[in-house]
């Protein structure tokens, strides 16, 4: 498996392509460096213990990419809290089983940004939107690493695998500030990349996307920007309760959609999930964009394949849906 990070390792921050390298779970510092590695599965291990990956530095990990066989490319963010081995890969694991049960030829990446590793929600909550914030420099300069080797000419042909990203929770914050640090080294522009971007139980705030404030890059990087929300997601309405004690008195995008549609470009769609998120994460309903246990991931994962096969968004006229348990069979 590939994946990207901008998390401390033990061995150092310098760049030593075909190095073995490890996490330094206990630093969240949100380095501005950017490594492109591969995970084995399962992973190996060193003598204490300790998950070892390698490094392959960018030209071999853009290689790769362009060899594999798969004809889409799912970028996942993840969200607060949520650490490599007990988190993060074992999701990716997941969605990879789901598309190929649904018949897609996907290549999933991994972004994984410094999520603690101590104790105590809240603290944990503040150090992660730190991190979040901080991460945006390196991912930046993936993205436009990333611009550049999709449309190399000469002696390679340009990459024309489609390009997406599912973004959760917290990670949206992190999309959020690359896109926006991107768009700023380009004098305030940003350039179509993505197919579809997929916002599920965004840890943002409801305006985010509205022409006027800062994800309205998120909009024009991408031709559908597909928001999943749900009223009872626990996880929010314990984000929304840490933010009113910092000032921040704005609902979530993951709790009610985009606040006015009206006032968000019309490449956005509205995805209403109260009636499953519990359903599939009980008794959060936070993580509700794939189920393990159902067939082909349920409903809200339906509807993501349904994106990602055809470049088009399932919505009524007013670009709104609400999932239900029997969608998109």
């Amino acid at each position: 498996m590939l994946f990207v990070t901008n998390r401390v390792f033990h061995e150092g921050q310098h760049t030593v392509p075909g190095r073995s390298v490890t996490f330094d779970l206990d630093d969240n510092n949100a380095l501005q460096s950017i490594f492109f590695c591969s995970r084995t599965d399962p992973p190996a291990f060193d003598a204490s213990g300790t998950p070892v990956y390698k490094e392959i530095g960018s030209t071999a990990f853009l290689n790769k990419l362009r060899a594999s066989k798969a004809d889409q490319i799912l970028f996942y963010i993840h969200g607060f809290s949520n650490l490599p081995e007990e988190d993060i890969f074992p999701r990716v694991k997941q969605l990879g089983k789901a598309c190929e049960e649904s018949g897609l030829k996907m290549e999933i990446v991994p972004i994984i940004w410094p999520c603690d590793n101590d104790s105590g929600i809240i603290k944990d909550y503040y150090d992660d939107q730190v991190a979040a914030d901080a991460s945006s420099t390196a991912f930046s300069r993936a993205l436009s690493k990333f611009l550049a080797w999709q449309e190399k000419g000469g002696d390679d042909a340009p990459c024309l695998k489609r390009i997406n990203v599912l973004s959760h929770s917290m990670g949206n914050r992190v999309l959020r500030g690359a896109l926006l640090d991107w768009a700023m080294s380009l004098s305030g522009r940003i350039p179509f990349v993505f197919r579809n971007i997929f916002m599920a139980a965004a840890d943002v705030v409801n305006e985010t996307l509205q022409k006027d404030k800062d994800g309205v890059f998120i909009c024009q990087s991408s031709r559908n920007v597909v928001v999943y929300y749900a009223s009872d997601d626990l996880a929010l309405r314990s984000s929304k309760i840490a933010n009113v004690r910092n000032s921040i008195a704005s609902r979530r995008l993951g709790h009610t959609g985009p606040e006015d549609m009206a006032g968000v470009p019309d490449n956005v769609f509205a995805i209403d999930c109260d009636d499953v998120n519990t359903l599939y994460d009980m008794p959060k309903g936070h993580s509700y964009f794939i189920e393990p246990g159902r067939e082909r991931g349920g409903a809200v994962f339906r509807h993501i394949v349904a994106c990602l096969r055809t470049g088009r968004v399932p919505a009524d006229e007013f670009r709104r849906l609400i999932i239900e348990d029997d969608s998109f069979l």
